[in-house]
């Protein structure tokens, strides 16, 4: 199983950033995708990509009767692992597209920023329609077809590099785009934002809150360059509860 993240030396300018040091206080859209988080008292959790673990244990931290982070990166899971010491959570090294082979449902399914990395989106969508009972819930966060649509994620500058306009091109093309990112070039899907809703509905998950998050006002006086994030959106937050009936076509 290989994984970017297991690069030594990406894991390593991975670590220096801001989610990485501060946790979900370092996440820029961290303020708005906690607030369509679901009640986690009691409740069974799963988290796709789970990473540091932060989403994790903070629904422990709320109430989760339990929680299993999965991911399919070693060095990402001994780091969560590091971190935590409840023991309602459980750490496993598996790809999102097996969580199928799981014997159990969950009351709530979470992923962050990861689901922008797996190819077939739709055939995911409908494992995690599976494992929900109805009135489950499924929350994710994934960088904005806007943002992905190019492929190379940067600015288009002028002589002096200051930032012109965000390029959005090939958008209805769905397919893999290469992009820089800490110094390594990284494989990701792009998909529009109706394949993004859509496929959820599909497969019976109810739309309650789309967010484009932006930064706070604060966040935009103290962070330099943070302006420029109210120029295009960056990333989609999107919760869902399972319903009874298929989203008719």
């Amino acid at each position: 199983m290989s994984d970017i993240y297991d690069d030594p030396a990406f894991f390593k300018a991975y670590s220096q950033m801001d989610r990485s040091k501060k946790g979900l206080a370092g996440a820029g859209e961290w303020h708005e995708l906690k607030t369509v988080l679901p009640d986690f008292s009691g409740k069974r959790v799963l988290d796709l990509g789970c990473g540091y673990g932060w989403h994790c244990r903070y629904a422990a931290e709320h109430g989760a009767k339990s929680v299993l982070g999965i991911d399919t990166s070693a060095k990402m899971l001994a780091e969560a692992a590091a971190k935590t010491t409840d023991q309602r959570i459980t750490y496993r090294r598996m790809d999102m597209q097996a969580i199928d082979q799981l014997p159990d449902q969950f009351d709530i399914i979470l992923s962050s920023l990861a689901i922008h990395y797996i190819e077939d989106y739709a055939q995911l969508v409908k494992k995690i329609s599976d494992k929900l009972p109805v009135g489950g819930h499924f929350v994710m966060s994934v960088e904005h077809p806007i943002f992905t649509a190019q492929g190379k994620e940067e600015w288009v500058t002028d002589d002096q590099g200051h930032n012109l306009y965000w390029p959005v091109d090939r958008y209805f093309d769905e397919s893999q785009r290469k992009t820089d990112f800490l110094g390594h070039q990284i494989k990701k899907y792009h998909r529009t934002l109706t394949t993004y809703l859509n496929t959820l509905l599909d497969h019976q998950l109810r739309l309650n809150r789309v967010i484009e998050p932006t930064p706070t006002d604060e966040m935009v006086k103290t962070i330099p360059g943070m302006a420029d994030e109210l120029r295009r959106p960056m990333m989609l937050i999107v919760a869902t509860t399972k319903t009874a009936y298929t989203h008719e076509k």
